[in-house]
Parts: C-alpha cells; sequence; structure tokens
C-alpha cells in the first residue's frame, strides 16, 4: 500500500548501504507518507449509520480531470436494521446537496458539519425494509487538511489526470457513502461521463464505452462485496492493454500513461505480474475477482494502492506489483474490521511480497539478506505492538507503521507458517479467506486465530499474545555440548525486550554441523526458560546455528558451547509431540532422542504402517484415508486426525 512500501523495498534491496543513510531514508519517506494520512480521523464507525446495510451504489458522474469538480447523482439501495425515521451518509461539507430524491418526492436533508447528511423520510420505514434514494451533489472535492489526496487533480506527459485513493476516510470527500468498517456494499456501477478524449479505469466489468459528441460515458460495474475506501476511479489518456492470464483465463486489463509503454522494464515488470498471479493461485488460492479481472491503473503516487480488482500503481517494480496483488486475498477479498487490525491487511500483503521474493524474485542469498534487513528493521526498537490499540487510533505514526503493521506483521505470517510446515500454513491460510462467514467479509484479529485453530487444531492465543499483542522481541542464549554417546545436550534461557511479554513460546531452529561435513536440522520446542533438551545427531557435531535460515524474529542470541550442561541427567528427556494436527500429508516429531521405530494404527486397532523415524526425518500419511489414527513410537501412543 502506497509510498510506505516503496521505503521498505528501497531499504531490505540495498544490500551494502549505510545504517545511518538507510534511516534518514526511511523517515524522509514515512514522514511523506504520513502526511498524505493525515485524513486518518480515530474512528472505525460512525455510530449513526449502523441502522442499514448498505447494498448498492450507482455514482453517476460528470468528471474533467483538468478541473477540480465533481457533480452527479449517486442512488443507493440500502436495508433497514431497524425501524428508521432517517438515515445518514458520509459525505464532506465542502460538497453541496442540492436534491434527495425518494419514490419520486423530493424528501428534506441537513448537512453537517461531521461530514455527513442527515435525510428525513416522511414515514418511518420498517426493519428488513429494502429501501432506496438519490443524492444529487456537486462541488470542489477539498484538497486539504483531512481531505488528504481522497480526490486528485495532476498532469502526466502535460495531459489532465484525476485518481481517487480513499482509504481510510477519504471516499466521503467524493461521494456519499457509509464508510465504516462494517457493511461492505455488494454492488457498485460507476457510469462516469467525461470529455471524450479520456479514458475511466474503475473497478469490475467494463460493460460500455459511448460516445454522444464531445462527451464520453463509461460504465463499470462490479458484484463483489467493497468497501467505500476500494471504489476508485482514473481518468486520463490512458492506453488501454486488454489481456488474460490463468488457467481457465480472466481477463487481465492495463491502463497505463502514453509514455509508460515506451519503457520496456516496466512493461515487462508488468507482463510478469502473470508469474506472480500463477504462483499466488498455487500458494494462496484462486484469485478472488476471476469473474471480473485484474489489472493496474497508472496514477500520481509512488508505489501502489489495492483498489478491488485493479491496482493503483506509481511505481512497478516486480515486489510492489506483488504486494498490491497480494492484497486482493488479505484487504480486498478479507478486510481489516477495525483499523486496529490494519496488520491484516499490510502484513498479508508484505508476506505475500516476501514469498515472491522467495519463490521468483531472488537468489537464495538475496532472499536470506532480505530476511535479515526485516529482522533488522523490527527489532531496531524494543517496543510497539503489531495490533493498533484504541488510543492510536488517531496517530498515523502507529496505524501505518512500517516497521510494526508491515515488517513485524508479515513476519508474524512467516513464524506461522515455521510453526506449522508449509503445507498445513497454505493449506489453513487458503481456509481462512474460503470461509463462508469470512470471505469478501471483514475480518479482525480474533477472526484468523480462530480460522487457524478449526484448520490445524493448534490454539494459537499464547502466540497472538506475544507477537501481534505484546510488544517486542526475545533474545535467547543457548549453550549446547556434545556426550561420548554422541546426544546432543542443548539449554535454553530467554529474556525479552519488552515487559508486556513474560515469555515468547516459540519452536527454535538449530542447524548442526558435524566434524566429518554431516548436518543436521533440530526443533527445539522451547515452552519455557532455562529449558534443557536432549537430542541425538549420530556424528560429533563441530558446530551449531541458531535461526539459520531467518525463521524467527529474534536479536543479539548466543550460541555457545558448555562443557558445564553436561551434568544434566538423562531424566530430563523432551516431551514426544506431533504436528500439525490434524494432517494433511506429513507428520513431524519432536522429542525424539534416537532412531526410534513407529507403528500406526486406525481406531479399530488394525496395524496400517510401520517404519523407523528420527529427527531429520518425517513420517508421510498422504495416502491415509481420512480417520483418527494412533502413532505409536518410543512407547507412546499419539492421536492424530487425517484430513
Amino acid at each position: 500500500m502506497k509510498k510506505l512500501y516503496v521505503l521498505i523495498l528501497a531499504l531490505l534491496f540495498v544490500q551494502v548501504y549505510s545504517q545511518k543513510n538507510e534511516e534518514a531514508e526511511r523517515k524522509s519517506m514515512i514522514k511523506n507518507e504520513l502526511n498524505s494520512y493525515a485524513k486518518m480521523i480515530g474512528y472505525n464507525e460512525n455510530p449513526n449509520t449502523l441502522n442499514y446495510d448498505l447494498k448498492y451504489q450507482r455514482l453517476e458522474l460528470s468528471l474533467d480531470p483538468a478541473v477540480q469538480f465533481v457533480s452527479g447523482t449517486v442512488t443507493s439501495h440500502f436495508q433497514a436494521k431497524q425501524n428508521m425515521s432517517s438515515i445518514y451518509f458520509d459525505l464532506s461539507n465542502v460538497l453541496t446537496v442540492s436534491e434527495v430524491k425518494y419514490h419520486g418526492a423530493n424528501l428534506t436533508f441537513t448537512q453537517l458539519s461531521t461530514k455527513e447528511v442527515k435525510i428525513d423520510f416522511p414515514t418511518n420505514i420498517p426493519a428488513a425494509t429494502l429501501d432506496s434514494l438519490s443524492i444529487k451533489y456537486s462541488g470542489a472535492p477539498d484538497r486539504t487538511g483531512s481531505a488528504g489526496d481522497a480526490f486528485t487533480i495532476s498532469t502526466q506527459g502535460g495531459t489532465p489526470v484525476l485518481f481517487t485513493l480513499s482509504e481510510p476516510y477519504g471516499a466521503q470527500e467524493w461521494f456519499p457513502t457509509k464508510q465504516s468498517l462494517n457493511d461492505k456494499i455488494e454492488k457498485v456501477d460507476m457510469k462516469i461521463t467525461t470529455p471524450s478524449q479520456y479514458n475511466v479505469a474503475s473497478n469490475g466489468k467494463l460493460f460500455s464505452e459511448v460516445i454522444t459528441g464531445s462527451n464520453k460515458r463509461t460504465f463499470w460495474q462490479t458484484n463483489y462485496p467493497i468497501p467505500a475506501y476500494l471504489i476508485a476511479l482514473g481518468i486520463t489518456n490512458y492506453t488501454k492493454l486488454n489481456d488474460t492470464m490463468g488457467i481457465p483465463p480472466f481477463p487481465f486489463v492495463n491502463y497505463l500513461y502514453p509514455a509508460t509503454i515506451s519503457n520496456t522494464t516496466t512493461m515487462s515488470n508488468i507482463a510478469y505480474t502473470k508469474n506472480i498471479m500463477e504462483m499466488f493461485e498455487t500458494y494462496l488460492g484462486p484469485y478472488p475477482y476471476r469473474n471480473e479481472k485484474y489489472g493496474h491503473m497508472e496514477f500520481g503516487w509512488g508505489g501502489g494502492m489495492e483498489h478491488a480488482t485493479m491496482s493503483s500503481m506509481g511505481s512497478w517494480s516486480r515486489s510492489i506489483i506483488a504486494h498490491e496483488l497480494a492484497h486482493q486475498w488479505f484487504g480486498d477479498k478479507l478486510t481489516c474490521g477495525a483499523w486496529n487490525d490494519i496488520w491484516l491487511n499490510e502484513g498479508f500483503a508484505t508476506y505475500g511480497a516476501t514469498l515472491a521474493n522467495e519463490k521468483l524474485l531472488m537468489t537464495n542469498t538475496q532472499f536470506m539478506t532480505y530476511l535479515a534487513n526485516e529482522i533488522t528493521n523490527i527489532t531496531s526498537s524494543p517496543s510497539g505492538s503489531v495490533y493498533v490499540a484504541d488510543s492510536n487510533l488517531s496517530n498515523t505514526n502507529v496505524i501505518f507503521s512500517g516497521r510494526l503493521s508491515y515488517s513485524k506483521g508479515g513476519y508474524v505470517v512467516k513464524m506461522l507458517k515455521w510453526i506449522l510446515g508449509d503445507d498445513a500454513f497454505y493449506s489453513a491460510i487458503r481456509d481462512y479467506h474460503s470461509r463462508p462467514n469470512l470471505a469478501y467479509n471483514y475480518v479482525k484479529t480474533a477472526d484468523l486465530k480462530n480460522s487457524l485453530l478449526q484448520s490445524t487444531g493448534k490454539d494459537f492465543t499464547e502466540f497472538f499474545n506475544d507477537w501481534i499483542y505484546g510488544q517486542g522481541y526475545p533474545t535467547y542464549q543457548i549453550k549446547w555440548n556434545q556426550t561420548a554417546d554422541q546426544i546432543l545436550r542443548f539449554k535454553v534461557s530467554q529474556t525479552q525486550s519488552h515487559s508486556s511479554v513474560s515469555f515468547f513460546e516459540m519452536p527454535l531452529p538449530i542447524k548442526v554441523n558435524g566434524t566429518g561435513g554431516q548436518v543436521a536440522y533440530l526443533v527445539l520446542d522451547n515452552t519455557t526458560n532455562n529449558q534443557n533438551f536432549a537430542k541425538t545427531v549420530g556424528f560429533p557435531v563441530a558446530s551449531v546455528q541458531f535461526n539459520y535460515e531467518y525463521q524467527i524474529v529474534q536479536k543479539n542470541s548466543t550460541v555457545t558451547k558448555d562443557t558445564s550442561i553436561l551434568a544434566v541427567g538423562n531424566s530430563e528427556k523432551e516431551a514426544i509431540k506431533i504436528y500439525p494436527n490434524p494432517v494433511k500429508n506429513q507428520i513431524t516429531v519432536t522429542g525424539i532422542s534416537k532412531a526410534q521405530p513407529f507403528e500406526i494404527y486406525n481406531v479399530e486397532g488394525k496395524l496400517i504402517k510401520t517404519g523407523k523415524y528420527s529427527s531429520d526425518q518425517i513420517i508421510e500419511v498422504n495416502t491415509l484415508p481420512k480417520g483418527i489414527y494412533f502413532l505409536k513410537i518410543d512407547d507412546q501412543n499419539l492421536k492424530f486426525i487425517k484430513e
């Protein structure tokens, strides 16, 4: 989203760059970003609009990109949630309402200094009634103060251009609507009249362009539920590129400034959107707006904005393209239900760009540097939570924090993948955005946590308390040594950077290097401080590496060989655990001190599968039918569910 993401990418891609210069650039660009977010007004819902459900809006507007002015009529269909004597719409008070039509009659209305229009009905509308009205209005949308850049007139290549960017509360600056984060509009028609030389880009499907004299009327329609802030327009002498992507194919539409067409790098990156889309559909699930389109409309901001079905783009790096595309799943299909939960939009989109970097855009060395820089950014301060407290809802520095909402939010998603394993994680994420009660709706952090529990059987309450609601990060002191029988012993201690978290429970990634070049990968399920572990690796150990692929967030941790921990007796045995559970393909077992035979029985006690398990292996169960099973290993019977 917007310039802030350009900043993050700039800092992460520059591998040899002084920390001082990085921080100066970060502060400068964040300042520009936050100035543009001055329109944040510190609420998640307008209580005056809670008595109805906004079903449909038709915007019939006359716009000229050379003039800072809007005029037209917006028709709204709504369903009463209770008996209604009046209705409110969010609308800037610099725009003038001239008429409200209701069943062919004029209604009385009042424009309020609170950026609302109050409309009175002649008689009460009963609860559950579906009704409609039309508001005729005009005026010059504000570009100062709290209005920000919701409705912008500019130029490109000497030609006028108009574009909108309404997040979070800018929609009311150019049309009457309902901005509360609790009511998506189920269908929107955009019927825009402009001088005939201009093209209009917007959400959804293009139904028609009709030229009459010197004017052109363009009709776009979207039939997917959409929040008001994601409704958008771009108007200029765009060059239109119509293509397809995906299997089966759906439209891939780009509205670009004429000069952009000659930029070979930009055009190559735009074409690469197809590769990113294919990869996202593999891991995240089908593109959420296949019945309409995906595409880009160029606009005058740096970075991008994830307008549903058609991201507005001012920069064209492949990682920015990936970030805005990932938003179509997380931010557009699922939209944060309160600005407190903005990380559900920005953290997941940041993870989407991380996924693209890993799978498509970077070498492994580059990707490791990218992750290391992200952790450095996240841990540059010992405090700050991913979740935005109510007291900070008017603080744009907190809500759109590059360090917290973007980087740490994205790394929280990455750590969920580390905990669950790839298959279980991506399956759970596809479940999350597809659940009937969540899909194309508003979501909050608790919805994600509950969905993960439903998909995996794992309760992430403690994890969310630590990493989302809590502040800071852990620092580990890991001591190790090896006994004569090649048992590798660890003692793990932890300190926390902030008092809001008493202990970060986390599976710790360990890489063990042997004296003869052998390698083993271990997971230490760290649930208490000063915890002891015993693992058999089967070879003499030369060194131990912690967080070897930057799987988790930590800072200044140490790994030392220490003979004092050999005094720990064999009684300090790690509990045997299996994950994920429920499972689809593979089971991992922790707490095994040496190679162990295993047996799998069904609920009738029939032996189904046998084998031998050691700490660097997995147990394949993908061929088992769905049901309940028992894994017998090291004299323990562990129940699991095969999905």
